[in-house]
């Protein structure tokens, strides 16, 4: 471990939410949840005002709905949160060119690895100019932890929520740790959380306590050594720029299950050309064709087949799929389908015969009790006509600018904002109104970014 908090850990606040929150006036203060709105979806992110009410990321959204029934329901933007995304890396790899990135709102930083930090102090002002460069930039809070290792910077993270900054400092770990929950150490999810608390272990200073030998045999080798280690504030990972792509894959979740065979397979069809190219614009191709099946009983089915080379080519993609699902008995009915490609290489084996030659293996079934993903790519059923999201900007040829507030029974509801004006006017039109169009997110902030000054840069 280091001897200065010189890792940082960026965590946006609430970020989902807080992008609609400040592209829509009207909604700062309130409730609201960003994620699949058909009965099967899932919540992405709650803001800070919708968490009050018990809403948490991961939570299927009609329990949501019971919890907090006046908040705003949103559909995503993913190409709006990725842009915004790419903001905040950018001032992240201005920092250090080691850069971790874990998701969309996530990332550690090596800042002694880019000379913005060699001790304490540079570290605590390096990170307090991160925080503020982001918010200038992009009108958003991040909360920034410090410390001398990625497992504590993000719990500092954690312990900075939201819109705040902790330094743990070398030499007081394990006094900090001690106390808390076990849950907070990575890898320690509710099975095996539930696990130690039967075992009388609550706290990181209890599994301390136990000793490492009783971890392993609680544990098994290689999770009671790391967990042991954890425990102790040990944690030697380095900050690693590149994190290699494994896998690419696309899936949705159905309002209504699928009960008909031909439609699963253009179903699967689909999603088999949308993985290629998510996979092209990636400049990747695999040779392991992967298809992910749950039904209707909320068991999930994986199968799989594995070419004699990488290939980006959409027929052979949804030959193999089509030969993955024949091993799938669909009959009462489909929530949701995935289509994937793993065994990534940055080339293609141009060999015709691929499709034939693979070798088709069976994937595991496992019983699920929920949905689990935060992030759904849910495809609704597609109406007659126009669709307008709920959430989603919109343009006027007489108001202007606006985004959708909901829509039915042939209309549509649009409030007249922008991020930089007041709460705006409501107003309902056909859906079918000639005058109303589809339009691209308008920026948060307005005119040419102004970075803070003063705080980090190189070591003199």
């Amino acid at each position: 471990m280091r001897s200065a908090p010189t890792i940082l850990h960026l965590d946006m606040d609430a970020f989902y939410a807080s992008v609609e929150q400040a592209s829509k006036p009207s909604l700062r203060g309130k409730a609201v949840i960003v994620g699949g709105l058909g009965p099967r979806g899932v919540v992405a992110t709650a803001s800070y005002e919708a968490r009050v009410f018990g809403v948490r990321s991961a939570m299927p959204m009609s329990q949501a709905r019971r919890l907090a029934p006046n908040a705003a329901y949103l559909v995503p933007r993913f190409a709006l949160y990725r842009s915004i995304s790419d903001q905040v890396m950018a001032l992240l790899r201005a920092l250090s060119p080691l850069v971790e990135p874990l998701s969309l709102d996530e990332a550690f930083v090596d800042l002694e690895a880019g000379g913005a930090a060699w001790d304490e102090r540079s570290a605590r002002l390096a990170g307090t100019k991160l925080r503020a460069d982001i918010r200038a930039v992009t009108g958003l809070t991040g909360s920034v932890g410090l410390a001398a290792s990625k497992m504590l910077a993000k719990i500092a993270s954690e312990q900075a929520k939201p819109d705040g900054l902790v330094v743990i400092e070398p030499g007081t770990e394990r006094a900090m740790l001690e106390p808390m929950p076990v849950r907070v150490l990575p890898g320690v999810g509710p099975a095996t959380g539930d696990h130690l608390r039967r075992a009388g272990i609550h706290t990181v200073g209890e599994i301390a306590e136990a000793g490492e030998d009783e971890l392993v045999r609680l544990l098994g080798k290689a999770h009671g050594h790391a967990l042991y280690a954890m425990a102790l504030a040990r944690d030697d990972r380095p900050v690693v720029a590149e994190r290699e792509t494994k896998s690419v894959s696309v899936e949705d979740t159905y309002d209504v299950d699928i009960h008909d065979r031909a439609r699963v397979g253009l179903e699967v069809q689909r999603l088999a050309d949308r993985c290629v190219r998510r996979l092209r614009g990636a400049g990747l191709s695999g040779r392991t064709i992967v298809l992910k099946v749950r039904r209707y009983d909320f068991s999930t089915l994986t199968r799989s087949e594995t070419l004699r080379g990488p290939t980006d080519d959409p027929a052979v993609v949804r030959e193999a799929a089509a030969r993955l699902l024949d091993s799938v008995d669909t009959t009462g009915g489909v929530r949701l389908l995935g289509v994937g490609v793993s065994g990534l290489a940055d080339y293609t084996q141009e060999d015709l015969f691929a499709q034939a030659a693979g070798t088709a293996g069976a994937g595991e079934e496992e019983p699920q009790g929920e949905e689990s993903e935060a992030t759904p790519e849910t495809r609704p059923e597609a109406p007659a006509g126009r669709h307008w999201p709920a959430g989603h900007d919109v343009r006027h040829a007489e108001y202007g600018h606006g985004w959708v507030q909901g829509s039915g029974l042939g209309r549509v509801t649009v409030r007249f904002e922008t991020p930089g004006s007041a709460p705006g006017r409501v107003k309902t039109f056909r859906v079918d109104d000639p005058a109303l169009e589809p339009a691209d997110p308008l920026p948060l902030v307005e005119g040419p970014p102004r970075v803070a000054e003063g705080a980090g840069g190189s070591r003199r």
